[in-house]
């Protein structure tokens, strides 16, 4: 027998406050550790680095405060600390390059300025959007957006192909990944065409062997985003992207019917294509092969990159070689795809295990606020950030440590990049704005709610 208890919920802006402060203490003095240990003395940016780390969370605690403080206490401090952790692994790979004499590609300063656009673009959010129930009004664009970012990379003229993908664009000198914006897109668009169908998917269609089928009429969605994902599939030679993009709309589908079926029907679409793509794209089937085997001899030279990456795990043992004491200029991308790799080689794997429960509970943050919050588009939305997060902190992990074939996906807040870490801090803008809509009281609600939207007349609080 179950026991439901409701209380009315506080906004517990004193406990994010004190949180936010603990992360920076962590991730500064994880960054001063990194100078100690390559150079036997405190960086030279070290003050830099904490006085805007403490201005950046001062300004995401009055943002907060003002317009979402019933908002989730804990999801900003794990982004704070998670994005300074990237920043200190960061340091820590061109720290080492420097060292042997190698060219790094990404400096803690560059990603540092990333992260002070990625907070300026989640204050602006909490700011404008007043009601996440807004994002609705823009279901269709959101879908043509998403496509139009997705397809991007395939223009002969600002396209570019990287390490045999051509998921980014190149514009006046600066490189964008387009799929990392699309994602929210699709996820907007994904929310609110299924919290408008899910009646007619879940209920209507025949059955077939115990399966529920859609009708005709509700699978030309379906089929479109089956399309996108295969065109970035085998025009983009990116099987992590497709899979992200097809797995959240698959999954998103059963949140909004609670049929297992639809599960089914997306492995047997996806299934297909990626046989395909693993047997004659060779971009692919090279991955495939390092994933099978990237230790043989013949194998070797063309699989140095999670050859490497797997010495460094190894290398990194129970507690790690100490932050500053690695080789992670031995890994190629060691600050972008295989910054895991470079963690638990110093952070050992209490470290890396410390890292992903850090991930877990931020999902389950996500979850969480979907579960609280009152309207279908804000669970769907809600879950399904959750869920894009979860999914690609699974590839890239999976990919580093052979569980699956390698990706060209990066992780999220943790990896060198401007185009991910700016979309993910979006990402986090819009959870603290559906964790405030969930846990706020029904007669607090936000003023000016959406034309025609039902009232509230009560709801348990989530704390």
């Amino acid at each position: 027998m179950a026991t439901i208890v409701s209380y009315t919920a506080r906004p517990r802006r004193l406990i994010q406050a004190l949180l936010l402060l603990l992360a920076v203490a962590v991730g500064v003095g994880a960054y001063a550790l990194v100078g100690l240990g390559r150079f036997d003395e405190l960086p030279a940016n070290l003050l830099q680095v904490g006085i805007g780390a403490l201005v950046l969370v001062a300004v995401l605690q009055i943002a907060v405060m003002w317009r979402a403080p019933y908002a989730d206490p804990v999801i900003l401090p794990i982004v704070v600390l998670l994005n300074l952790l990237g920043v200190t692994m960061i340091e820590s790979v061109h720290a080492a390059n420097e060292i042997y004499g190698l060219r790094s590609s990404a400096s803690a300063d560059r990603q540092m300025l990333w992260a002070v656009i990625g907070v300026v673009l989640c204050v602006a959010l909490l700011v404008l959007l007043r009601d996440h129930r807004w994002l609705r009004r823009y279901t269709w664009i959101s879908a043509v957006a998403g496509g139009v970012l997705l397809l991007l990379p395939l223009v002969p003229v600002i396209g570019s192909a990287r390490n045999g993908s051509k998921i980014w664009i190149s514009v006046a000198g600066f490189s964008f990944q387009p799929a990392e914006l699309a994602k929210i897109a699709f996820a907007v668009f994904f929310a609110g065409y299924l919290v408008a169908r899910r009646d007619t998917l879940a209920l209507a269609g025949p059955k077939v062997l115990g399966i529920h089928l859609p009708r005709w009429s509700d699978f030309g969605p379906i089929l479109v985003a089956w399309g996108f994902a295969m065109a970035v599939l085998v025009f983009e030679t990116d099987l992590g992207t497709s899979l992200m993009f097809f797995g959240l709309f698959v999954v998103m589908l059963y949140v909004a019917t609670d049929r297992l079926s639809w599960l089914v029907i997306g492995a047997v679409m996806f299934l297909p294509p990626a046989v395909f793509a693993a047997t004659q794209m060779s971009h692919v089937r090279t991955r495939i092969t390092c994933w099978l085997d990237p230790l043989s001899g013949e194998n070797y030279s063309s699989c140095e990159q999670i050859s490497q990456g797997l010495f460094g795990l190894a290398n990194g043992g129970l507690v790690g070689t100490g932050l500053g004491e690695g080789r992670p200029d031995m890994v190629p991308h060691a600050e972008s795809d295989f910054i895991f790799s470079s963690f638990a080689e110093e952070m050992g794997m209490v470290g890396a295990f410390a890292l992903l429960l850090l991930y877990l509970v931020l999902v389950q943050r996500a979850i969480r606020a979907a579960v609280g919050i009152s309207d279908g588009f804000g669970t769907l939305l809600a879950g399904g950030l959750g869920f894009v997060m979860a999914l690609q902190v699974f590839v890239v992990v999976g990919g580093v440590t052979r569980v699956i074939p390698l990706t060209g996906l990066t992780l999220p807040f943790l990896a060198a990049g401007g185009s991910s870490l700016v979309c993910n801090w979006i990402i986090a803008g819009i959870l603290v704005r559906l964790s405030d809509a969930a846990r706020r009281p029904a007669a607090r609600q936000v003023e000016g709610t959406l034309p025609g939207s039902p009232a509230r007349t009560g709801q348990e609080a989530i704390a």
